[in-house]
C-alpha cells in the first residue's frame, strides 16, 4: 500500500505550502543520495519523497490527490499536471538557499553598478544655522570620453562571450544538483572586449577628481547624511555611476551648545549684578546681540529663555529656543578695601533680614537632622 504523502513529509493534510515546503528541504538534504552514497534505501526514500512534494506543491495536484488519492499519480496517471521531476524540486530549493544558482533561463548580469562614495565634511555652527553652499573635490572615476563607456576601442565593439554564448552564467549538473556561476570569461556580463580601448585598458571609465557643490540646508545636525545621486564612481563598460554620501561634522562653538534645535550659552555674570541685578549683552546666531535684564537676587543656573533664537527646523519655518544661563563668578584679587567692606557686609547681614535664605535653609536642616533626638 502505496504510503500517504503527508505522511512521507511528516506534515498535516491541513498544511500549508510554506510548511510542506520546509518539511521537503529538511528530507531531501537528509536521504540526498550524495549523502548517502550507496544507500538504497536512502535513494528510494529520497525518490519518493520528491514524488510527494512534486504532487503537493502544485495546488492542482494536491486538490486532486485530496480527493481521489495516490492512484492518481500512478501507473502513469499524471493528475491534473504532467510529470516530476525531483531534480527540479531540489533546484527549487537549493536556489531558495543559495540565492539564484539554480534559476534557469538566467540573463546577463550587464555592466555593473559604479561604488558609492563617502566624503566627510567639517562645517561651523554658524554655517548649520545658516545653511551654506560648500565646493568639495572627491577622488573618482568617469566615464572614458575616447570610448564613451563601453570599453571597446574606437571602431569595434563588445562581442558575445563565446564561454557562455552571452548569457553571463555556466550551468553545471552535480549529481541531482542544476548548479550556476558566474561566467569567469565575461564575468557575468555575455559580452568580451577583443579590442579594448587604450585610454582606459577597457574598463570603460578613467581616474578623475571631481569638484561638486554641495547645498547644506540651513539648521543641519552634526551626523547628517547629504545624498548626491548619479555622483559616485563610474560604473565599468557604461554601467550606472554610484551615489557620493557627505558626511557632515559640526564643529564645536566656543560660546554656544546644542540641544536638537535649542541653543544654550554660559554667561559669568558678577556678584554685584547678581545682588543689586542690571543687564547683559550677549550674541546670537543670526550675528545680532540680545540684551537680558538681570533681576536683584539672581542665582547661578538661572535661565533666560529667548523664543525663536536657536537653530533653524530642517523642511520647517520653525526655530528652536536659545536658553541664556547665568554663572554668578565669586570675586578674586580683592584689595584690603574691598575686604574690609565684605566683612563689615557680613556683619550688617547677620543683624538683620537673611541675604542668603538657600545657605540658611541648608544648614538649618543639617542641624536639625543631628539635633533631632535631642
Amino acid at each position: 500500500m502505496t504510503q500517504d504523502y503527508y505522511e512521507l513529509l511528516g506534515v498535516q493534510r491541513s498544511a500549508s505550502a510554506e510548511d510542506i515546503k520546509k518539511a521537503y528541504r529538511k528530507l531531501a538534504m537528509q536521504h540526498h543520495p550524495d549523502r548517502n552514497e550507496g544507500n538504497k534505501d536512502a535513494e528510494k526514500k529520497f525518490k519518493e519523497i520528491n514524488h510527494a512534494y512534486d504532487v503537493l506543491k502544485d495546488s492542482e495536484k494536491r486538490q486532486t490527490y485530496d480527493r481521489f488519492g495516490a492512484q492518481a499519480f500512478e501507473n502513469g496517471g499524471q493528475g491534473n499536471g504532467g510529470g516530476f521531476d525531483f531534480g527540479a524540486n531540489f533546484a527549487d530549493i537549493f536556489e531558495e538557499m543559495f540565492g539564484r544558482g539554480g534559476q534557469r533561463g538566467s540573463r546577463p548580469q550587464g555592466p555593473g553598478r559604479g561604488q558609492d562614495l563617502r566624503y566627510n565634511l567639517d562645517i561651523t555652527l554658524e554655517q548649520a544655522y545658516e545653511g551654506t553652499e560648500a565646493t568639495v573635490r572627491v577622488p573618482s572615476s568617469v566615464s572614458c570620453q575616447a570610448c564613451k563607456g563601453s570599453g571597446a576601442e574606437a571602431g569595434s565593439k563588445p562581442v558575445s562571450c563565446s564561454t557562455c554564448h552571452g548569457r553571463g552564467r555556466l550551468r553545471m549538473q552535480q549529481g541531482f544538483f542544476t548548479v550556476e556561476r558566474t561566467c569567469p570569461s565575461c564575468h557575468g556580463q555575455g559580452q568580451v572586449i577583443e579590442k579594448p580601448c587604450r585610454s582606459c585598458a577597457g574598463q570603460g571609465r578613467v581616474r578623475k577628481d571631481k569638484t561638486l557643490n554641495v547645498r547644506i540646508p540651513a539648521g543641519v545636525e552634526d551626523g547628517t547624511r547629504i545624498r548626491l545621486t548619479g555622483e559616485g564612481e563610474a560604473g565599468a563598460r557604461g554601467g550606472p555611476p554610484g551615489d557620493l554620501y557627505v558626511f557632515l561634522s559640526v564643529r564645536k562653538h566656543e560660546l554656544f551648545e546644542r540641544e536638537g534645535a535649542d541653543i544654550y550659552c554660559r554667561v559669568p555674570i558678577s556678584m554685584v549684578q547678581a545682588a543689586l541685578g542690571g543687564h547683559v549683552e550677549v550674541p546670537t546666531l543670526d550675528g545680532k546681540m540680545a540684551r537680558i535684564n538681570i533681576p536683584s537676587g539672581t542665582q547661578s543656573g538661572h535661565q533666560f529663555r529667548l523664543r525663536g533664537k536657536g537653530m533653524p527646523i530642517v523642511r520647517s519655518t520653525q526655530k528652536g529656543d536659545m536658553y541664556i544661563e547665568t554663572s554668578v563668578e565669586t570675586p578674586v584679587n580683592l584689595t584690603q578695601k574691598q575686604k574690609d567692606l565684605l566683612k563689615e557686609f557680613e556683619k550688617a547681614a547677620s543683624n538683620g533680614s537673611s541675604t542668603s535664605p538657600n545657605s540658611d535653609g541648608f544648614f538649618s536642616k543639617v542641624k536639625e537632622m543631628f539635633n533631632g533626638d535631642d
